[in-house]
């Protein structure tokens, strides 16, 4: 949230209007909007697997339907998800994606975290 400089809230636009709904896809588990069960991404189920080249398929197949699904205004160029350097159950998902309305060619990346077996 930002506020201007009369203290009111400025509600987001253009592209960080995109990357917020973007994340907010991603960040929302299947099933927790009660009106909307089958609004968001399904890496969230995939918290408790290991890390390596299986779930990093996973994880990219799970956000590039979501995003093809829920968020029209891009167009989807590659998702890859990939273990960041020092922290092993961390994926970083790259998310490169055109705006179709500007065409402004723009890149997310998006952590996500997996719980390691004790």
């Amino acid at each position: 949230m930002r506020l201007d400089s009369a203290g009111s809230f400025v509600l987001s636009g253009g592209e960080q209007e995109i990357e917020e709904a973007i994340r907010l896809i991603l960040g929302t588990c299947y099933g927790e909007r009660p009106q909307r069960p089958e609004y968001g991404c399904g890496i969230h189920d995939l918290v408790f697997d290991t890390v390596n080249a299986a779930l990093a398929g996973k994880v990219a197949a799970q956000v590039r339907a979501s995003l093809t699904r829920w968020e029209p205004r891009i167009e989807i160029a590659e998702v890859s998800a990939t273990p960041l350097h020092g922290q092993p159950h961390v994926l970083g998902i790259t998310i490169a994606y055109r705006i179709r309305a500007t065409n402004d060619r723009r890149n997310l990346v998006f952590p996500f975290y997996s719980i390691p077996e004790e």
